[in-house]
């Protein structure tokens, strides 16, 4: 026998003479069942607390967020009423403020046009200039001829004349008008 093969002999008998590992399951009898592990009940509470802790505070969020909505939709209709009010008592303090308004006023108190300017000196009271009042009629006539039409002098004598009418007149009573509309289009309000 060569070595090569002697020696694949003797691997071949120190192979089926060493012990095997079983292949073979040992069986045992199982005495009690092992004790199942009970759920901590703190844990599970926090679990619990803490979602409806976060759902909570989602559903305030969102109703403030809602109601924040709300107040400036009012905020901002309040703001357009303002602005509106502003603007028509600009054009009354426009047409209070003309120059032909203050004209008629002074004529109708009797102010006249002046002739030449008349001073005081105050260091020793002497008068400077024409020393004569305005005895003459004046020749500017602010409702005349030449005065430029006004349309609120007469939109305010319009409407001063309605509400002296108005009250003369307790039995009429205001038109029945609409609603005026404060934002967007009028809607018939629900309870």
């Amino acid at each position: 026998m060569s070595r090569a093969t002697a020696a694949a002999e003797l691997l071949q008998t120190a192979a089926s003479t060493a012990p095997r590992p079983s292949t073979r399951r040992q069986l045992r009898p199982v005495t009690a069942p092992a004790p199942r592990r009970r759920p901590k009940l703190v844990y599970a509470l926090v679990a619990l607390g803490g979602a409806a802790l976060i759902g909570a505070a989602q559903i305030g969020l969102s109703l403030a967020i809602t109601n924040d909505s709300f107040v400036l939709a009012d905020l901002t209709s309040q703001q357009r009423e303002l602005n509106l009010q502003t603007s028509a008592l600009q054009d009354d303090l426009a047409g209070i403020s003309s120059p032909q308004l203050v004209a008629t006023k002074a004529s109708e108190l009797g102010m006249v046009v002046a002739g030449s300017a008349s001073y005081l000196r105050l260091s020793d009271s002497a008068v400077i200039g024409a020393n004569t009042g305005a005895a003459w009629k004046s020749t500017v006539d602010p409702k005349g001829s030449g005065a430029v039409h006004n349309a609120l002098l007469d939109r305010a004598a319009s409407e001063k004349a309605a509400a002296d009418d108005g009250a003369a007149a307790p039995g009429t009573q205001a038109p029945n008008l609409p609603p005026p509309i404060t934002d967007g289009i009028p809607s018939p309000t629900t309870r």
